[in-house]
C-alpha cells in the first residue's frame, strides 16, 4: 500500500463513506496527480508531497467541488500545489523538462558546463512559470507539461477556448521576455 494511502487512512476526521470515496479517487487519479506534479516541480520528492497534499485536502472535505469532473479538478489542484512548492522553495529543481515544454529549452552541448547551463535554464523556466498568476500557470502547465489543446483546457477550467488562447498568448510572451533577459544576463557574465 502506498505511503500516501496509509497516511490518508490515518486522518481521524474522515468518515468511512468519505474514506472509500477518497480511496477510489486515489486509486483512479494518483498517477495523474503525481505525473502532473513531477512535470511541474521536476522532483520526485516534491511530486510525492504534492500528491499527499492534494488528497489530504480532498479527504478533509476542503474540496467538495470535485464534480462534475474529478480529473479536471485534480489537474488544477496538482498544478497549484506544485506551484506553491516551487514558490516555497524559492528555487526550482533542475530536473530535465519533459514533454512539449522541452522545445522552449535548447539542448545542452557536450560537456559539464553545457549540461549545467541547461539545468539552470530549466530551473529558471520553472520559477518563471511559478511567478505567473495561477490561471496563466495552470494554462501553461496543462498545455506544455500535459499536452492538452485549448478546447480541452477550457473545459477543465470552465472557460472558453478563446480565453485560454489569450491567457496562453500573454503567458508565453511574458515567459519569452523573462527567458530573453535571463539568457542575455548569462551571456554577459560568461
Amino acid at each position: 500500500m502506498p505511503a500516501a494511502v496509509r497516511e490518508l487512512r490515518q486522518v481521524p476526521s474522515a468518515s468511512p463513506k468519505k474514506e472509500s470515496r477518497v480511496e477510489a479517487l486515489f486509486r483512479e487519479y494518483n498517477q495523474l496527480v503525481f505525473r502532473t506534479a513531477y512535470r511541474v516541480t521536476g522532483s520526485t520528492a516534491d511530486a510525492e508531497d504534492v500528491l499527499q497534499t492534494v488528497f489530504l485536502r480532498v479527504i478533509s472535505g476542503e474540496r467538495e467541488d470535485l464534480l462534475p469532473s474529478p480529473a479536471a479538478y485534480l489537474y488544477r489542484a496538482a498544478i497549484n500545489a506544485s506551484l506553491d512548492v516551487i514558490r516555497a522553495h524559492g528555487r526550482a529543481k533542475s530536473q530535465p523538462a519533459e514533454g512539449p515544454v522541452q522545445d522552449l529549452i535548447p539542448s545542452p552541448g557536450p560537456g559539464p558546463e553545457a549540461i549545467h547551463a541547461a539545468a539552470e535554464l530549466q530551473a529558471y523556466v520553472r520559477k518563471s512559470i511559478a511567478r505567473l498568476g495561477d490561471k496563466a500557470a495552470q494554462v501553461i502547465a496543462l498545455r506544455y507539461f500535459e499536452g492538452y489543446g485549448n478546447r480541452e483546457i477550457a473545459e477543465m477550467l470552465g472557460t472558453s477556448h478563446l480565453v485560454v488562447a489569450v491567457i496562453l498568448h500573454r503567458a508565453r510572451g511574458r515567459l519569452r521576455g523573462e527567458l530573453r533577459k535571463f539568457l542575455e544576463g548569462n551571456h554577459e557574465t560568461h
